[in-house]
């Protein structure tokens, strides 16, 4: 696994300094995963518009890249267990900067499905990986914190991409714009080979933790914890796919909203859930640490009840008022859903319980751009944005059966906690 030898004792600051500077990396990371994801959304009325697509045909373009990127989380996440994440982390982030680039010189649907699929290749060889790098690089007192922290900063991508890519798109055009993004990950890629850490070693980060033979990725895929969690995270997480995809060209089309407005009235909920992605990591630490249900639940009921008040708006304003509410209480609601998974899988095969997890999450990303495009072009945009109610609502009732606390969490291994 990788694991620093020579340094059976550490002091209690370098420790905190592995944790911090792998946290640090890895949240530039995601941010970049974020705004190469979040730039399509944005970039789709110019897309459509070039290549005369209908709104389910822009919603594939999303959903080419979230299948084959949910197909990945599982081998992601084996592969992160097997090899360890630095080489991983380095691999996917060339192969998705690559295929971000190759988006720029697209001539038509079928070239972009193709490349956004192979995009989502790239991409979903990294949750895995990341998960791993953390379990390697921090204790697990501090592991369900360390990964809020890193988790909020998708929220953090999805908030300032808007306003990076807007103004890129409008001075350089679409196809550029992609260019540019490509370099970018290029350079954090640089910067993650070279500042990485090493992982602490195996009594720090409780990868020596005894675990039954039957441990390991069939346990992982036996484990009806793990499977809970994977559907509460579907269900929760169509609210996020769903509302990065559709609002931008909900504003531009149906408020009149102009192009740079519409970045800035898109990139406000995203950075509002990102504070509240890492309040609510602490709130979740300090007071429902056992307690994920009373958390959880009364956090997504009342996004459901937002979300309904986000539809009856009058004006662009109302709507991105209630959106920001809505996202900023789902933010709180992030680390009671991830939290336990995190705290609870061993670090041996977190990469690919993660996968997993993740999958469901992904899950989201395949059906939510696809099926609330088909209800633009069938319906209207007020049932697209209706159907995020309902699953909203359905998170609340799956987070009624998942485990609370570590030692509700079956994986077959002697300790968990």
């Amino acid at each position: 696994m990788g694991l620093a030898e020579g340094t059976s004792t550490l002091a209690p600051a370098q420790i905190r300094k592995t944790a911090t500077v792998t946290v640090g990396l890895l949240m530039g990371v995601w941010v970049i995963d974020y705004v190469d994801r979040v730039m399509m959304a944005v970039a789709l009325p110019f897309i459509g518009e070039e290549f005369a697509l209908t709104k389910t045909e822009q919603g594939w373009l999303i959903t080419a890249f979230s299948l084959v990127y949910l197909l990945c989380q599982v081998p992601g996440g084996i592969l992160a267990d097997k090899f360890g994440a630095r080489r991983q982390l380095m691999v996917s982030l060339l192969l998705w900067s690559v295929f971000t680039a190759l988006t720029g010189i697209a001539w038509g649907l079928a070239s972009l499905l193709v490349i956004r699929a192979l995009f989502g290749v790239g991409q979903g060889l990294f949750p895995g990986a990341s998960f791993k790098a953390i379990a390697e690089r921090t204790t697990p007192a501090v592991r369900a914190t360390a990964a809020g922290a890193m988790l909020a900063s998708n929220q953090l991508g999805a908030g300032v991409a808007p306003l990076i890519v807007a103004p890129l798109i409008l001075t350089l055009g679409w196809r550029h714009t992609f260019w540019v993004t490509a370099a970018a990950g290029v350079a954090i890629g640089v910067l993650l080979w070279k500042l990485l850490p090493k992982a602490l070693p195996a009594h720090l980060n409780g990868s020596d933790v005894v675990q039954d033979k039957g441990t390991g990725l069939g346990a992982v895929m036996r484990s009806p914890s793990v499977w809970k969690f994977a559907a509460l995270f579907c269900t929760t997480n169509m609210l996020g796919y769903g509302l990065i995809t559709w609002v931008p060209s909900y504003l531009l089309e149906e408020r009149d909203i102009s192009l740079i407005n519409t970045g800035v009235m898109a990139a406000i909920p995203g950075l509002v859930a990102c504070a509240t992605a890492f309040l609510g990591g602490w709130l979740f630490d300090r007071f429902f640490h056992d307690r994920a249900r009373l958390y959880v639940i009364p956090l997504l009921l009342v996004t459901a009840v937002l979300l309904v008040l986000m539809l009856m708006a009058d004006s662009a304003v109302g709507f991105t008022v209630y959106q920001t509410l809505a996202m900023g209480v789902a933010g709180l609601s992030t680390m009671g859903i991830l939290g336990m998974p995190v705290r609870a899988l061993p670090p041996a095969v977190i990469g690919s319980g993660m996968g997993v997890v993740n999958v469901g999450g992904q899950i989201a990303g395949v059906l939510a751009p696809v099926l609330m495009g088909f209800l633009v072009d069938k319906f209207s945009y007020t049932a697209a944005f209706g159907l995020l109610i309902a699953t909203t609502v359905l998170g609340a009732l799956i987070a009624l059966i998942v485990p609370q606390r570590p030692e509700q969490f079956s994986l077959g291994t002697k300790e968990l906690a």
